[in-house]
């Protein structure tokens, strides 16, 4: 029985019918088009998309928890399939994804017929609800149509050959859409994990071991690897123990992978190991690119180790890329999901003097950087992964405050920094550098996101109206 509401969005597509259909259905597509701002977990994604299978989905809004169980049917490959609510939140939810063809590539079309939660209430509700659909699936479109476009410009300039791509980190921010990212756009991709492996796609390794922790055959059939373990720098207040760990969670991972590569018999071609931007140190007014030397402190002295731990592979004539990350933008977790509470309620402002450089990139960019940068022979040694627009952390609030309505004024002065967080407070929020992206703009890699707003909006899902040709109903039957 249809729901009571209908919901339509469609947008064109410059690639053909097939090429979007095929993105959808390949592993990992739910991984992309899930909002970042929304707290939704897949515990169990429907791959293969055949009839009959079934996704399973955590979803938790405030204090509640609940999960929904999607039923997939009428799976037409390289035209449609239909997911159908067979337990969960709502009243009831059929959602068709349509790919048409169309004048100049592609028709993406979400049809969903629906109740809302919690009966009346929800029913009295709906508009907000509406307006909620409304907002994700901008997003979704978005995100949809930029990755196809990223994956037709690389195809176009470096082969459109399968690669097999080796991950470490895969469960971590980046990690899950770099593989998410890789996996739509038709590469096979292999998660290093610990503890067991659950397929041919998971391989074992042990980070803490920088001698054995990685069996060299399991490097043997891979493209490239991406290595992008770590233990997060701001998960925790920094005492001596924990700083000994934070490097010692990059440095030995990164032999580990770096040895296995070594002592492979058939070498990857390509290693793209993450690094960090806190190479160059507190640098005041002063831009720093790749060719700047490293600058001084625990945080450059940790980057520095970390790079030199990746010799192994470079030695053995592999082609070794240190990818320097910016501040990293999403709305699903790191500095951007740490901000926007304080600044909703009209907290957010100026840390410190706000003159310290903020150089940031969006999730999609780094994502996008890093496959970019593992297809491209040119690119070898530094490459920052940072937007070209950086700017005084003071203006990055306002801008944030700007995107949000809300206030940018209230200040966190540099001793209240320090008194919460010591030392970490200081390196990571009272410290900056001023830092471009010289190798990947010399490359020609274009920047989603070169804008600050533009990457707020697309993370925050507030996406302007008046942008792109996509559009939105609804229709109310009684």
């Amino acid at each position: 029985m249809p729901g009571r509401y209908q919901f339509t969005k469609s947008s064109p597509c410059g690639v053909s019918r097939r090429e979007l259909a095929d993105w959808h259905f390949r592993a990992g597509a739910i991984h992309r088009l899930i909002p970042p701002w929304e707290k939704i977990t897949v515990v169990r994604e429907a791959a293969p998309l055949v009839d009959g299978a079934r996704a399973e989905i955590e979803i938790r809004k405030g204090p509640i928890r609940t999960t929904l169980i999607a039923l997939h049917q009428e799976v037409v490959p390289g035209e449609q399939f239909v997911d159908t609510q067979e337990s969960g939140p709502f009243g009831s939810w059929r959602h068709l994804h349509r790919f048409a063809s169309a004048d100049g590539g592609s028709l993406l079309e979400d049809r969903i017929s629906y109740d809302p939660p919690l009966g009346f209430l929800g029913r009295l509700g709906q508009g907000v609800f509406h307006r909620e659909l409304e907002r994700q699936f901008a997003f979704r479109h978005a995100r949809t149509m930029e990755d196809l476009r990223r994956h037709a410009e690389m195809d176009a300039r470096f082969g459109a050959a399968r690669l097999r791509v080796g991950v470490t980190g895969a469960s971590g921010l980046v990690g899950r859409q770099v593989c998410a990212f890789l996996s739509t756009g038709g590469h096979d991709v292999v998660r290093f994990v610990r503890g067991k492996a659950r397929g041919a796609d998971e391989r074992l390794w042990n980070p803490q071991d920088p001698e054995h922790g990685v069996d060299p055959a399991s490097v043997e059939d891979l493209d490239v690897v991406i290595h992008l373990a770590g233990e997060g720098i701001a998960d925790g207040r920094w005492s001596e123990a924990r700083k000994r760990s934070i490097r010692e969670s990059r440095t030995r991972g990164t032999a580990a992978i770096a040895r296995a590569i070594a002592a492979a018999r058939t070498k990857p071609k390509a290693f793209v190991s993450a690094s960090a931007i806190g190479f160059y140190g507190n640098r005041g007014d002063e831009w720093v690119d790749e060719r700047s030397a490293p600058g001084t402190g625990y945080l450059a002295d940790v980057v520095t180790a970390w790079e030199d731990a990746t010799v192994a592979a470079r030695e053995a004539g592999v082609r070794t890329v240190h990818a320097r990350l910016g501040v990293v933008l999403s709305a699903a977790g790191g500095a951007l999901a740490k901000m926007r509470f304080p600044f909703l309620i009209g907290a957010g402002g100026p840390v410190g003097s706000g003159r310290q450089g903020m150089s940031w990139i969006s999730l999609d960019d780094v994502v996008a950087a890093l496959v970019f940068a593992a297809r491209n022979d040119a690119i070898r040694g530094a490459v920052n992964l940072v937007a070209p627009t950086a700017l005084p952390q003071r203006d990055f609030a306002r801008a944030l405050g700007q995107v949000l309505r809300r206030p940018a004024f209230a200040p966190l002065p540099a001793p209240i920094v320090r008194l919460l967080f010591g030392e970490m407070g200081d390196r990571l929020l009272l410290d900056g550098a001023f830092v471009r992206p010289t190798v990947l703009e010399r490359e020609g890699f274009r920047f989603t996101h070169a804008t600050l707003e533009s990457a707020l909006r697309l993370e925050l899902g507030l996406l302007r109206r008046d942008t792109g040709s996509a559009h939105a109903t609804r229709e109310v039957t009684r």
